[in-house]
């Protein structure tokens, strides 16, 4: 959990630095994403603590001891299947109940932390441009951090542009008491602004010059101030609902699928109906011998404007039938979501069991315990889940295979994975042994060279 959780700050690093979030508001993001984590910690800590587990039982031997004393691995494994079992049924209870609640926290926070601006800062030399209609440039600083000299404020119009521009010598920066405020108090300086004339009387623009001796300029800060946006607006995102909304929401949108469907079709019925034009003089036998252009059949006077009507007729059901294609395939996208993550509850809980039927078989094959050779074999299987579970996801939503496939295809692969070394664990095969391959090699070549 502690490498998904830098991983996640190395990826937002960027919109949580130099925006003057308190420790609390980081804190709370961790937390949420420690919670989303789950799905991917899960799996990978069973897999490791069950290598662990069983290679430290069988570095010492104890593996051997257990099956002197006429007991078999199944029978040694069952206290932890049991174990494993009731972990991964409350892995379903949690991904049903306090996934779809931490998700909700976890976007409903991240959004208003990717949109918060950074805090407000004047740097020395460089025009800030952070307040809404304003370009401030200080030419230096004191150590206070409030005194400045040779300050610069550009005023923005988005009709006329930067007309109105502020200088002055010297200048004291402060805060209101409630931060909602950012005050400069400036000395010794001069404005100037750009008017336009008055079309009437005089048509000319107006420059007009001040100077003063000491003036404040206040600056509007609630656009720097973190708030929160309402979390019923994320309700509806697939990856926070739970079984009984994933399914309601499947069904509605299925029926929103069928109904557009059945308009379509019913706009599009009335082109294959035949209009009145003068083909109904024709005999119905000469239509059937005729083997030439079918627009020779109709009379040489309406044949224009048949092929005239028919083109449109043409040109509209294509138009609908676009149309109509578009909005079923964001429907159709949109029910595949909803049954990946219908599916997605239960993979969390089957790869648990999956995983742990893998690492205790290889942890009493491979028979070393600690944080060595079961933590490169853990990695090496859950990158091998992984990939495959990222593949059948990514095919998934593009549609290229069915949602459920998907979904289960890495615990389909990996289901024989694990009865085939269970088998191998069972009877005590030298799958990872590197002296037995050694010794096979050696009298390989040993009969090459009698041969």
């Amino acid at each position: 959990m502690f490498v998904l959780l830098m991983l996640f700050l190395f990826k937002y690093i960027d919109d949580l630095i130099g925006k003057g979030f308190e420790w609390y508001v980081i804190l709370e993001l961790l937390w949420y994403a420690s919670a989303t984590n789950v799905a991917m910690a899960l799996p990978l800590a069973m897999l490791l603590s069950s290598i662990m587990t069983f290679g430290s039982l069988g570095e010492n031997y104890e593996l051997v001891a257990i099956k002197a004393a006429g007991i078999s691995l199944q029978k040694a494994m069952i206290p932890l299947v049991l174990l494993v079992s009731g972990l991964s049924l409350v892995a379903f209870l949690f991904s049903d109940y306090m996934l779809p609640v931490a998700n909700l926290k976890m976007g409903s926070l991240l959004y208003d932390v990717r949109n918060q601006k950074a805090a407000f800062l004047i740097e020395e030399g460089i025009f800030n441009s952070s307040i809404p209609g304003y370009s401030i440039r200080v030419q230096k600083k004191d150590d206070d951090g409030q005194t400045l000299y040779g300050v610069v404020i550009y005023e923005h119009n988005i009709n006329t542009g930067n007309v109105n521009v502020l200088k002055a010598q010297q200048g004291k920066m402060y805060r209101t008491e409630d931060d909602q405020y950012l005050v400069l108090k400036l000395k010794n300086g001069v404005r100037y602004e750009e008017t336009p004339g008055e079309k009437q009387y005089n048509p000319r623009q107006r420059f007009t010059r001040y100077r003063f001796k000491e003036t404040e300029q206040k600056f509007d800060l609630s656009s720097f101030v973190h708030t929160r946006t309402d979390e019923n607006l994320f309700k509806s995102n697939y990856a926070m609902l739970n079984l009984r909304q994933l399914k309601y929401y499947r069904d509605s949108t299925q029926q929103q699928l069928d109904s557009s469907v059945k308009s379509s079709s019913k706009s599009i019925q009335t082109v294959f109906k035949l209009h009145s034009l003068p083909i109904r003089q024709i005999e119905t036998k000469m239509i059937k011998l005729y083997r030439n252009q079918v627009s020779e059949i109709l009379p040489q006077q309406t044949r224009l404007s048949a092929i005239q009507s028919a083109i449109n007729e043409a040109s509209s059901v294509k138009t609908i039938l676009s149309a109509t294609s578009d909005i079923n395939k964001d429907y159709n996208r949109r029910i595949r979501r909803f049954i990946m993550e219908y599916q997605r509850k239960f993979t969390l809980s089957i790869s648990c069991l999956v995983l742990f039927f893998i690492g205790a078989p290889l942890g009493a094959i491979i028979r070393k315990g600690g944080l060595g050779l079961p933590v490169v074999m853990a990695i090496i299987f859950f990158l091998i889940y992984h990939i495959i579970f990222t593949i059948g996801e990514k095919s998934a939503k593009e549609g290229t295979i069915s949602p459920f496939l998907g979904m289960w295809i890495s615990v389909i692969v990996l289901t024989p994975v694990g009865v085939f070394l269970t088998y191998k664990a069972t009877v005590d095969s030298a799958l990872f042994d590197v002296d037995y391959y050694k010794q096979m090699m050696q009298k390989f070549f040993k009969r090459q060279k009698a041969v």
